[in-house]
């Protein structure tokens, strides 16, 4: 089936949202890298996402999701198949002590909403620039919080394109996954169990935390964040820093100088330069530490 006829078929699913062919995704990553979409398809509603879901399992068509892109790096060739880009799906609401907030709503968003409405428990994500959805998928945290302490529902697309309602004992949270991850399943919803706080001491820990963050953090470029996972007994930007790498740059990225997590895209470096520059960072680490470094950023998409 040729994209012609497949954007004709969607255009059928789709009519509050918009599917386009040959869409490039470097405007919709944080690294500003990546080729294109054969299909690209932004749904306006979760009927939306179901419907194209099962078209595209009924026909063998490959579905990739995409958030906000700030923690993915596109190869260069571009992604096969569709491209669900979720970022439309963006409500946020409050219930007493509850918010429930669409997948595609930015986690920062929803921790400013839990500020107005003097919930605590959401402050950690204050500076965490992916989408809810994205946040599930790989239990997103800082400075000491995550998800998986906040977590009490989620509405997800099994891989089938079956709507299905998960609880904590489905979640299955650990380091950067979950269950979401392993199961393929695409985060609709979530609902998030906050505790009532002080506004004031609320304000003054996120304020707090986001200065640490741009004092620490490279904001200026764009990157795709935390490149690597932590490691056992270690931390990846300490073993980067000792290992002399700081501003070794391959093409137009570079490792920051700032943070030694981070790489940055200093002058129009492609998705090959950043899996050149992540290779030779593990390949260094390995022989001098003999620390194998993963890679916490996702990799999408095939080589050009």
């Amino acid at each position: 089936m040729n994209q012609k006829h497949i954007i004709q078929d969607i255009e059928k699913i789709i009519t509050v949202g918009i599917a386009k062919i040959n869409e490039p995704l470097k405007t919709y990553t944080h690294t500003k890298t990546g080729g294109k979409a054969d299909i690209f398809v932004q749904p306006g509603s979760y009927e939306e996402v179901q419907g194209v879901v099962q078209y595209a399992r009924k026909n063998e068509i490959p579905v990739t999701i995409l958030g906000n892109g700030s923690n993915v790096i596109v190869r260069d060739g571009g992604i096969r198949g569709i491209v669900l880009h979720l970022v439309r799906l963006d409500t946020i609401t409050v219930t007493d002590q509850k918010i429930v907030a669409r997948c595609g709503a930015a986690i920062i968003d929803v921790s400013r909403v839990a500020l107005r409405n003097s919930l605590t428990g959401l402050e950690f994500a204050c500076g965490i620039p992916g989408t809810v959805g994205g946040a599930l998928y790989m239990n997103a945290g800082a400075y000491g919080g995550e998800v998986a302490h906040v977590l009490q529902s989620a509405l997800v697309l099994t891989s089938e394109g079956e709507l299905l309602r998960m609880g904590p004992d489905d979640f299955q949270f650990g380091y950067r996954r979950s269950a979401f991850a392993d199961q393929k399943a695409t985060v609709l919803e979530a609902t998030f169990q906050l505790i009532l706080g002080d506004q004031a001491l609320i304000q003054e820990k996120m304020n707090d935390l986001t200065f640490q963050r741009e004092s620490k953090q490279p904001l200026e470029y764009p990157s795709c964040g935390s490149v690597f996972k932590r490691p056992p007994n270690h931390f990846a930007g300490k073993l980067i820093q000792d290992s002399g790498l700081q501003k070794t740059r391959i093409g137009g990225a570079e490792i920051s100088e700032k943070h030694a997590g981070f790489i940055i895209n200093v002058d129009q470096a492609t998705a090959t330069d950043y899996l050149n520059l992540i290779k030779h960072v593990q390949q260094t680490v390995k022989a001098k530490y003999n620390v194998d470094l993963e890679t916490e950023v996702k990799i999408l998409g095939e080589d050009e």
